[in-house]
């Protein structure tokens, strides 16, 4: 597992480490308490994905299009 705090992942590095989790408890060769811990583990990583993906989406909905389907610029995202 990484070092990186979770709040301060991307959400690509968040995704990949969650991928690892899940395939350890897969696996089920992980005593009981470390199991805990991976699940709780997991579960911080799947929100900060939901985080970050939501912030891209919000940032998406941002974007203004002209007449002939160009980008105009954006506008900005309160609390981005």
């Amino acid at each position: 597992m990484s070092d990186t705090p979770i709040e301060k992942m991307n959400f690509e590095t968040a995704m990949a480490e969650l991928e690892k989790v899940l395939n350890q408890l897969e696996r089920g060769d992980v005593a009981l308490d470390e199991s805990i811990a991976l699940f709780e583990r997991g579960a911080a990583l799947k929100a900060r994905c939901e985080t970050k993906l939501k912030e891209a989406e919000e940032k998406v909905a941002a974007i203004t299009l002209d007449g002939e389907g160009n980008p105009t610029g954006t506008k900005p995202v309160e609390g981005l």
